[in-house]
């Protein structure tokens, strides 16, 4: 039975720790993400903040975080410039969130519940595993790619393979050495006697890495181990606070009459939706206590978020898997710890930017080496490839298009092949009919499903058109919820056709009226016992 509670505080003995842990992993990411969106880095953490609080607040979503996606670099990158600002770019951001809001209210979200499991599973361990490919290079110490940025063709115009190769000839010494017992660290914490000590419990293996980081850089400067300041978190350190004020920027309104803002503000509400709505059905797969986001509610928290970051300077939003995953692996249990992340990055920008700016990538990469491998535990390949090519195929379809590709395309081809598997199993299956109980010469026998929709149309005609001429058939359609009028008029034709061919049809329980919705049923069964 669980002993999670639902209140914003009733948790924080798990919350808070998690929202350290989603912290250390969001801050570079939101730096890496505004680096490669060619965007100021300020903008990323506007970003993170409001997806932190803002967004954090007013989603039903107990454990899924939002701040800027690795998606929606391509998008900004090219934007900004044809746009021919950031300032004009951010009301685009702003157009973007209200669109959000409206696919919010016609209640468009209903979308996120058609993404087949094998997909969403597919998607987890391949962004898995494209963690960990992607950060082997700053854990040696090379970071010509940015932080966050999870395509396949990168910003720095390599491949997450050829980066791989490209980095034997970079690697630090001081780097490899800190990743390697930040990683050591991470194993132990995690194991099961370590648990059980009361101390290890309430600190964190997240923290004593990076804390293990910041000193061992400090200890190796002047040494030929010493790292590189290319290799650490780089924060915008402002001289005042009015200095740090002056780090925000609003939208030129000036710009409301250009059509570009408006296309491209679609493009981006569409894409971050979509992304959103992905990660939503992925957290709640993850979730422990298998909570179910309203998905309607959640387009209205990232519209206004998208809204608020675009009024103050922020990169657009959406939920995000590795911050969401991290916070689970954590022992998140409410939207407490979403919130308190988002608090974090706040007052760490405003109060300590040059000791954050210590911490080397290293020490993060470590982290998200653990994040990256319990999203693509071998356990799961190996759980799929048991569920039959059905679910196994489009899963491992869904990660090497996204690994080779992005987010996105590689979820198109996920899908395109999980819809192929069905329209097969609709083709074989939208009847039942006993081969064994059946004599030749005996009346035909079709006992009809409960829902027999338009894709049923092949196998159904198929099998009509193979009954041998002069046989007695009956199609009984007793248990049929819904026929698609499209089968019923399959059905008129063959009755039709069947005179010529001296086969005798008879039809139970089939009609025009052959329409049920289950769902209304339900409802007003809900309010009949209720009244």
């Amino acid at each position: 039975m669980s002993t999670n509670k639902t209140g914003f505080f009733s948790n924080l003995k798990s919350d808070l720790p998690a929202s350290l842990v989603v912290f250390l992993v969001a801050m570079p990411l939101c730096l890496g993400i505004a680096l490669a969106s060619g965007a100021p880095l300020f903008s990323g953490l506007i970003a993170g903040i409001i997806g932190g609080t803002v967004v954090a607040l007013m989603s039903g979503s107990p454990l899924g975080v939002s701040g800027p996606a690795a998606g929606l670099a391509a998008i900004v990158i090219t934007a900004i410039p044809e746009l021919g600002g950031f300032e004009i770019f951010l009301l685009a951001v702003v157009v973007g969130g209200v669109i959000q809001l409206i696919l919010g209210l016609v209640k468009a979200g209903i979308i996120g519940y058609y993404f087949p499991s094998s997909v969403i599973k597919g998607m987890l361990s391949a962004i898995g595993i494209i963690i960990i490919l992607k950060q082997i290079p700053h854990a040696f110490g090379y970071d010509k790619d940015p932080e966050g940025d999870l395509a396949f063709v990168q910003a720095d115009g390599q491949n997450t393979f050829s980066e791989l190769f490209n980095m034997v000839d970079f690697i630090s010494p001081g780097a490899v050495l800190i990743a390697v017992l930040s990683l050591g660290i991470l194993v132990l914490w995690d194991r099961p006697f370590m648990k059980k000590i009361g101390i290890f419990n309430i600190i964190q293996g997240p923290l004593v890495v990076v804390v293990l980081g910041i000193v061992l850089n400090l200890i190796l400067e002047g040494t030929a181990l010493m790292i590189s300041k290319d290799h650490l978190v780089k924060i915008p350190v402002a001289d005042s606070f009015d200095g740090f004020l002056g780090q925000f920027t609003t939208p030129d309104f000036s710009q409301w009459n250009n059509p570009k803002v408006y296309i491209i503000g679609a493009t981006m509400a569409i894409v971050a939706s979509l992304e959103t709505l992905l990660c939503v059905e992925a957290t709640d797969k993850l979730d422990p206590e298998k909570r179910i986001t309203p998905t309607n509610r959640e387009l209205l928290a990232q519209g206004t978020g998208n809204i608020i970051s675009g009024l103050i300077g922020g990169l657009p939003i959406t939920q995000v898997i590795v911050r969401s995953s991290a916070n689970i692996q954590s022992g998140g249990k409410t939207k407490a710890s979403a919130f308190f992340h988002g608090i974090l990055l706040l007052v760490s920008v405003v109060t300590i930017p040059t000791l954050l700016n210590l911490i080397p990538l290293a020490s993060l990469a470590a982290i998200l080496f653990v994040v990256g491998f319990k999203l693509a535990k071998p356990s799961v390949f190996k759980q799929m490839f048991k569920m039959g090519t059905a679910q196994f195929v489009p899963f491992i379809v869904t990660i090497i298009g996204i690994v080779f590709t992005d987010l996105l395309m590689g979820i198109g081809l996920g899908l395109a092949v999980a819809i192929f598997y069905i329209l097969y199993n609709n083709f074989k299956t939208p009847y039942h009919f006993d081969p064994d109980g059946y004599k030749k010469g005996e009346p035909v026998l079709i006992e009809l499903a409960e829902e027999v929709s338009f894709l049923n149309k092949g196998s159904i005609m198929q099998t009509l058109n193979h009954l041998h001429d002069g046989c007695t058939v009956t199609l009984d359609g007793k248990k049929t919820k819904y026929i698609h009028p499209d089968i019923l008029e399959i059905i008129a034709d063959f009755k039709q056709n069947a005179l010529s061919r001296n086969i005798t049809v008879n039809t139970i329980g089939i009609g025009d009226d052959t329409e049920v919705n289950p769902y209304k049923q339900f409802k007003k069964a809900v309010v009949e016992t209720t009244a």
